[in-house]
C-alpha cells in the first residue's frame, strides 16, 4: 500500500487546529487510526493505518536518486516507518501554526530545462538586497534557512535581518537560530543518544504525556563505524575475524542500535564493516539539495563527531555538535548559534609534484591554529581552487576541529558535480541541483568574474609553498617540515616534558632493548615506529593518497624492502570503493606484501581501537621505559588517544606512513639517511619509493569509476549476516535490562517534575581537579581501553566481566555507570593538585588521600559536598564527545572555572547544567594564587531573569580570595537550558506542554 502525501498535507491544511492536534494524537495511536481515518473524507482512502501497516509503507519519492529507490523495500529502510514524513508534515505544520511565513512571496519556481518544474524554492535574488551578494556562502546558507523556516516563533524576521546585515552584526556576537535539515550519528556517540531518547520516552509516559512526541522530525542517518578494533592484522583473514570479535562483544549494543531504527521515525542505521561515517556521509548520504514535498533547499547537517565538517569539502554546511545538541534539533528544536565571523581563505597556485594533501591539511591547521579561528566559518576561494580534487577539500575540511573552526567551507563548483558523478549520484539529481544553487546564488562558477566578497579576516596560501610533513608528537597542530624531522626528534628527546618533550636523559637516548619476536631476533630504540595505520576519513576518502600509498608499497616490494615483522601494520578503508579501487589498480597485493592487510571498514586506529600490540613488544616497551611511536593517517594524535605504550603518535599521509613503516623509526632524515637496503646489496632512499604526482594521477584515472561507487552503496544498507540475524523487539518503550553492562538507563530525569528547578550559585565546593592547559575531551572521557585497575574495570569485574571482554570505554558509551567510572580515567591526565604524578587520581581535600577521580568524587557526593574544576585554556578541545560533560555532572562537578573552552564542549556542560566560567584575560589560578585546597563559592542569582549572557560574576574562597570571571552562558536560550537543569529536561518539559 502507498500513501499519497499531498492528499493527505491538503487535508491537513483543510481541518482546524484543534482537529490537526487531534488528527497528530491518531497517527501516533494505532487504536486510534482506523476509526478517524473513516470518519475524514479527505483521508477514507487510506483505510488502514495501523502501526503494523505504516512500518510496510514506502514513500512515494526518494530522498535522492542513486538508481536505487531510497526506500526500497530491499533496503533497511523499509524498517523505517514510511508514514514519519508525513507525520513530521504534520507535526511541523502544527508547530508553526502560530503564523504564516512571512517570506511566502519569495517561494519561487525552478523551471525544468525542457519543461516543468524541478520544484519551489525561497528565492535570495528576489529580495533584492544588495548587502546579499557580499555575504559569504556560508552566511548565505544560514540566511535561507533562516528564511524558510521563518514564523516570527522559533525563527523571527529580526534573526532574517542580522543574518542579512552580517557585515555588521557579527561583531557583536548576536544570536541566531539554525534549523539544520538532517542529524548525522556514529555508534559511539548514537548509542548514548538513542539511549537519551528511550529515557526521554519513559520519562514522558511518567509524566502523563505522549511519549511517542519523542521522535525524530528531520532524517536522522548513524553510521555503525566506531566499534571495529585491529586485534587481527597482517591477516588475510583479518577483516573477518576482526567483524567476529567486534559482534561478539558489542551484540547487545548493536542490537538496541537495531530497535532503535524500528522504534523511532525518520532513522537509518548502516551496519557495521560499511564503512566511516563521514566517507559514507561524502560518497553517499550528502544530498548537497533537498527537494521534500517538491520545495528545494540546501542540505545541511549536524552530527555527533566533530569531524562532521568533512562534508564541507562538498559545499554541505556541516559541524560537530554535543549528542544532547544533536537530539534537541532532532524534536525539531532550533539551534541556537552565535553569528560566526568567517575568515576568507585565499588558495593560489598547485601542489608541488610529490606533495600531498595531508601535507596540504597539516600546512593549513597550522596557519589557521596560529590566526585564531575558533568559534568561527573559514570559507576557502580563489584560483587555487581548480587544483584541488573534492577528496582534497573534504580533507581540509575535515580536520576544521584541529584548527579550532566551526567550519571549513567550500561552495559548490563544477567540481561538486563531477564528484557527485563520480560517485554514483544520477545525472538528474546533479542537474537539479546545479540548477537550484546557481538560481540561488549558491554555485560559484569560476569561469565567470568573481564579486568581491566580504570577510571577517583574511589569509592566503599559494599552493607551492607546501612541503611534506608529518605533525606531532602529541597535538594535530604541531608541523613537522620532512626534511626537520630527524632534528625536531631529537629535540623532543632532550626537551622537558611536554607537547613537544619526554625528557629523556642523554646517556640513554640511544638505547637499544634486544628481544625476541616468535623466535626472531629483534630490538626497539626511542623512536621505534610500532604502529604503522592507514587509517581515518581525513584520508581514505581520498583516491590519490590511497593510492600513492599503493604505489609506494609496490616499489618497496620491487627493491626487495620489507616493513619489520614487529611494527602492527593495518588498513582500514572508509568505504568498499576503497577496496574496489585498490584491486582494480592492482595494488592491494602490494599492500599485503608489507602487512597493510584490510583490518576492517571503520575509524580503528585513529580513535584508539589499535587493538594489542604483540606481548614481546609491549614487555620491551614497557621493561626499558621506551618513547615507542606510532605513524598514522589520522585527525588526532593527543596523549593516550592512539595506544597507551606509544607516547610518541605522529600524524602523516598514507604514503608517509608506508615509508615510515619501511624504515622503522621516526628518527630518519629522508634527505640523507638510507631507509633500508635492497635486494642487490644497495642502500635504498625515500627518493626511490616516493611516486611522482603524474603516476599517482594515472592510476587515480583508470582505477576510480563510478560504477565502484554505485554497486558498493546499493548493497551498503542490506547488512551483513551477523546483523541481520539480530532479532530486535518491537515495542515503542525499551525494556532496560538492571544487570546489561553495556546498555543501562541513566538517572537524568529521576524525580523530574514539570516545574524547573531554577537557577543556582555554588556554595563551598571543593576543588576535584586542578588542571593546566589543553586538557582534551580524552583526558576527560576517554574512548579507548579500559585500564585493568580502574574504576571501571572494578566495576566490570564484578558484574561477571571477564578482563578480555572489557572492551572500550567509547563502546560501554550506553552505560552510564562504566562511564562516569571513566570519567577523568585517562592513564596520561596531569592534576596539578597530584604535584606532578601523572594518572587519573586526585587528592581528597578534606583528608589528604590519594584516590581515583570517581572515589573521590563519590565522596565528596555521599558527604553532600559540590565539586568544581580549575582548568587552562582550550579545556575540552578535541571529539565532540557527550560524556565529557555527562560524566563530571554524574560526579557532581558544579561548575567548571577556565581560561578558556573549545566551543562544543562548552555548549554540552550547559546542556548537562554545568555552569562554565572563564577567568578574565591575563588571569588564571596560577596568577590568583589558587592552589586547589580552597573552597569555592560562585555568586550566581537564583532567578534566572536576573542572570545575563556572559555576565561578571564572582567567586570567593574560604582563603579570602576573590575574583571575577565572565559566565560563559552565550545565549538566552543557553540560560533557558540552565534554569531547567539541562536542555533534555527543557525539550521535555517543553513538549509536554505542547
Amino acid at each position: 500500500m502507498y500513501l499519497n502525501a499531498s492528499s493527505i498535507l491538503r487535508a491537513a491544511s483543510s481541518t482546524s487546529s484543534s482537529s490537526s492536534s487531534y488528527l497528530l494524537a491518531t497517527l501516533r495511536s494505532p487504536s486510534l487510526s482506523r476509526t478517524f481515518v473513516a470518519s475524514s473524507p479527505s483521508l477514507r482512502a487510506c483505510r488502514s493505518f495501523s502501526s503494523s501497516a505504516a512500518r510496510s509503507l514506502c514513500c512515494s519519492s526518494p530522498r535522492w536518486s542513486h538508481g536505487v529507490h531510497w526506500r526500497s523495500p530491499i533496503s533497511l529502510r523499509a524498517q523505517i516507518r514510511a508514514v514519519a514524513p508525513v507525520i513530521e508534515r504534520f507535526q511541523r505544520k502544527i508547530a508553526t501554526m502560530a503564523s504564516e511565513n512571512p517570506f511566502k512571496a519569495n517561494l519561487t519556481s525552478l523551471p525544468k530545462p525542457g519543461g516543468g518544474e524541478f520544484g519551489k524554492f525561497y528565492s535570495l535574488p528576489s529580495l533584492n538586497d544588495p548587502r546579499i551578494e557580499k555575504l559569504p556562502y556560508s552566511i548565505r546558507i544560514l540566511l535561507e534557512s533562516a528564511i524558510r523556516n521563518c514564523d516570527n516563533f522559533q525563527v523571527k524576521k529580526e534573526d532574517v535581518e542580522k543574518i542579512i546585515d552580517w557585515e555588521k552584526s557579527s561583531p557583536k556576537q548576536v544570536e541566531i537560530p539554525f534549523k539544520p535539515a538532517r542529524v548525522l550519528l556514529q555508534d559511539f556517540t548514537g548509542v548514548p543518544a538513542v539511549v537519551d531518547l528511550a529515557c526521554m520516552r519513559d520519562a514522558m509516559n511518567k509524566l502523563g504525556s505522549d511519549s511517542n512526541k519523542i521522535n525524530p522530525l528531520v532524517p536522522v542517518d548513524l553510521v555503525i563505524d566506531h566499534s571495529v578494533q585491529v586485534d587481527v592484522a597482517r591477516s588475510d583473514n583479518a577483516v573477518q575475524a576482526n567483524m567476529d570479535l567486534e559482534f561478539q562483544r558489542n551484540k547487545e549494543r548493536f542490537a538496541f542500535l537495531k530497535w532503535g531504527s524500528t522504534a523511532f521515525h525518520n532513522m537509518l542505521v548502516v551496519p557495521p564493516g560499511s564503512g566511516i561515517v563521514h566517507q559514507v556521509n561524502l560518497e553517499y548520504l550528502g544530498r548537497v539539495v533537498f527537494n521534500t514535498d517538491g520545495i528545494l533547499y540546501p542540505d545541511s547537517v549536524v552530527g555527533t563527531d566533530s569531524h562532521t565538517t568533512m562534508i564541507d569539502g562538498l559545499g554541505v554546511a556541516g559541524w560537530g555538535v554535543g549528542g544532547i545538541e544533536a537530539e534537541a534539533a532532532m524534536l525539531g528544536q532550533p539551534m541556537s548559534m552565535v553569528l560566526p565571523g568567517v575568515v576568507g581563505f585565499k588558495l593560489s597556485g598547485k601542489l608541488r609534484n610529490g606533495v600531498t594533501a595531508t601535507d596540504l591539511v597539516l600546512t593549513v591547521t597550522q596557519m589557521l591554529r596560529k590566526h585564531g579561528v575558533v568559534g568561527k566559518f573559514v570559507e576557502f576561494y580563489g584560483d587555487g581552487m581548480g587544483e584541488l580534487s573534492l577528496a582534497d577539500r573534504a580533507t581540509i575540511a575535515n580536520m576544521s576541529p584541529e584548527y579550532g573552526a566551526t567550519m571549513g567551507f567550500f561552495p559548490v563548483d563544477h567540481i561538486t558535480l563531477q564528484y557527485l558523478k563520480l560517485t554514483g549520484r544520477s545525472d538528474e539529481t546533479v542537474e537539479m541541483i546545479e540548477a537550484y544553487l546557481r538560481a540561488n546564488k549558491l554555485f560559484v562558477d569560476y569561469n565567470e568574474p568573481q564579486l568581491e566578497r566580504v570577510y571577517s579576516s583574511y589569509l592566503q596560501l599559494d599552493l607551492a609553498d607546501v612541503d611534506p610533513c608529518v605533525s606531532g608528537p602529541k597535538r594535530p597542530h604541531d608541523r613537522v617540515p620532512l626534511k626537520e624531522m630527524k632534528a625536531d626528534w631529537h629535540s623532543c628527546l632532550d626537551n622537558k616534558v611536554g607537547f613537544k618533550g619526554f625528557a629523556i636523559p642523554k646517556e640513554v637516548q640511544e638505547k637499544v632493548a634486544k628481544f625476541s619476536f616468535h623466535g626472531q631476533p629483534a630490538e626497539l630504540r626511542h623512536g621505534s615506529v610500532v604502529i604503522a595505520a592507514i587509517t581515518s576519513c581525513t584520508n581514505t576518502s581520498n583516491p590519490s593518497v590511497m593510492l600513492g600509498a599503493g604505489l609506494v608499497a609496490k616499489k618497496a616490494c620491487e627493491l626487495g624492502l620489507q616493513v619489520k615483522p614487529w611494527v602492527k601494520t593495518s588498513l582500514a578503508p572508509g568505504s568498499g570503493v576503497v577496496t574496489k579501487y585498490l584491486l582494480q589498480s592492482g595494488l592491494q597485493k602490494y599492500f599485503n606484501q608489507q602487512g597493510f592487510h584490510i583490518v576492517g571498514y571503520g575509524c580503528t586506529t585513529c580513535i584508539g581501537n589499535s587493538g594489542d600490540l604483540d606481548e614481546s613488544v609491549a614487555s620491551t616497551i614497557s621493561e626499558n621505559d621506551i618513547v615507542a611511536a606510532a605513524v598514522l593517517s589520522g585527525n588526532r594524535n593527543f596523549e593516550g588517544r592512539v595506544h597507551p605504550l606509544t607516547r610518541a603518535n605522529y600524524l602523516a599521509s598514507p604514503p608517509l606512513v608506508v615509508a615510515y613503516a619501511l624504515a622503522g623509526t621516526v628518527d630518519i632524515d629522508f634527505d640523507k639517511d638510507p631507509i633500508g637496503t635492497g635486494k642487490d646489496g644497495k642502500s635504498v632512499y625515500f627518493k626511490d619509493i616516493w611516486p611522482s604526482t603524474e603516476e599517482i594521477a594515472e592510476v587515480v584515472q583508470s582505477s576510480v569509476l563510478p560504477e565502484m561507487f554505485k554497486s558498493t552503496y546499493k548493497a551498503i544498507t542490506k547488512g551483513n549476516p551477523m546483523w541481520n540475524q539480530l532479532s530486535v523487539p518491537t515495542a515503542t518503550l525499551y525494556s532496560w535490562d538492571p544487570n546489561s553492562t553495556y546498555i543501562h538507563e541513566p538517572p537524568y530525569f529521576k524525580g523530574m517534575t514539570l516545574d524547573p528547578p531554577g537557577a543556582h550559585g555554588v556554595k563551598d565546593a571543593y576543588c576535584l581537579l586542578n588542571f593546566g592547559d589543553s586538557i582534551t575531551t580524552d583526558h576527560i572521557s576517554p574512548a579507548g581501553s579500559i585500564h585493568k585497575d580502574s574504576p571501571a574495570a572494578k566495576y566490570l569485574l564484578e558484574r561477571g566481566v571477564d578482563r578480555k571482554d572489557f572492551n572500550s570505554y567509547g563502546s560501554r558509551r550506553g552505560n552510564d555507570e562504566v562511564m562516569a567510572r571513566g570519567t577523568f580515567a585517562n592513564i596520561r591526565i596531569v592534576n596539578k593538585l597530584l604535584s606532578g604524578e601523572v594518572g587519573p587520581k586526585t587528592i581528597h581535600i578534606p583528608t589528604g588521600e590519594k584516590l581515583y577521580v570517581f572515589d573521590a568524587a563519590t565522596r565528596y557526593k555521599a558527604a553532600g559536598q559540590d565539586t568544581i574544576i580549575l582548568a587552562g585554556a582550550e579545556y575540552g578541545s578535541g571529539s565532540s564527545r557527550d560524556w565529557a560533560a555527562k560524566g563530571p555532572m554524574l560526579l557532581g562537578v558544579k561548575a567548571v572555572i577556565a581560561k578558556s573552552f573549545e566551543r562544543i564542549h562548552r555548549s554540552n556542560l550547559v546542556g548537562m547544567g554545568v555552569i562554565p566560567l572563564c577567568f578574565k584575560a591575563g588571569e588564571d589560578a596560577d596568577t590568583l594564587g589558587l592552589t586547589g585546597h580552597e573552597r569555592y563559592t560562585i555568586d550566581l542569582p537564583s532567578k534566572i531573569s536576573e542572570i545575563k549572557p556572559g555576565q561578571d560574576v564572582t567567586v570567593t574562597t574560604d582563603t579570602g580570595k576573590s575574583f571575577t570571571c565572565i559566565a560563559r552562558f552565550d545565549t538566552e536560550v543557553e540560560l533557558a537550558y540552565f534554569n531547567h537543569g539541562g536542555i533534555l529536561p527543557y525539550v521535555i518539559r517543553n513538549l509536554t506542554k505542547q
